[in-house]
C-alpha cells in the first residue's frame, strides 16, 4: 500500500468522500457499452464534481487499452490511464485508477473512473 497521504498534513480541512451506491451505473461511448455495475463508489472531494467509480471488472477490457500517462493527487496516489476504443471512438487517457492508493482512499483500489465529458454515464436507481 501506498502510505498516509500527504496532502491531509498540509490540508487537514480537505475532504474526500466515498460512498457505495445502489445505483446501477453504465458508462457508454456511442452505443458501445463500456462498464456496466450496481457495485459503484460515488467520490465527493472538495473542490470538485462527484465522480464515479466502478470496479474494473465491470469494464468491457477489449475497449480499454492502457497508456503511459499518470498524475499524481497528493489526497489520492498515483492513477494510471487509459484509452477508450469504441463506438467508432479513440478517447485517449479518458479512464483513470489509483491502483495503490493512499491509505484513506483504500477502498478505490480496483476501481475505474472515467472523464465525464467524453463518455456518457447513466444512473438508474
Amino acid at each position: 500500500m501506498a502510505g498516509p497521504a500527504p496532502g491531509f498534513l498540509k490540508y487537514p480541512e480537505h475532504q474526500v468522500t466515498i460512498e457505495p451506491s445502489a445505483y446501477r451505473v453504465r458508462v457508454l461511448v456511442g452505443d458501445a457499452v463500456i462498464a456496466d455495475t450496481r457495485d459503484a463508489l460515488l467520490v465527493s472531494e472538495s473542490r470538485h464534481e462527484p465522480v464515479w467509480y466502478l470496479p474494473m471488472q465491470s469494464v468491457d477490457p477489449d475497449a480499454i487499452a492502457r497508456t503511459d500517462t499518470s498524475t499524481h493527487c497528493p489526497f489520492k496516489g498515483d492513477a494510471s490511464y487509459w484509452s477508450i476504443h469504441a463506438g467508432g471512438k479513440a478517447l485517449p487517457d479518458v479512464m483513470w485508477s489509483y491502483e495503490t492508493p493512499f491509505d484513506e482512499c483504500l477502498p478505490l483500489a480496483g476501481h475505474v473512473a472515467f472523464y465525464a465529458d467524453q463518455v456518457t454515464i447513466e444512473t438508474d436507481p
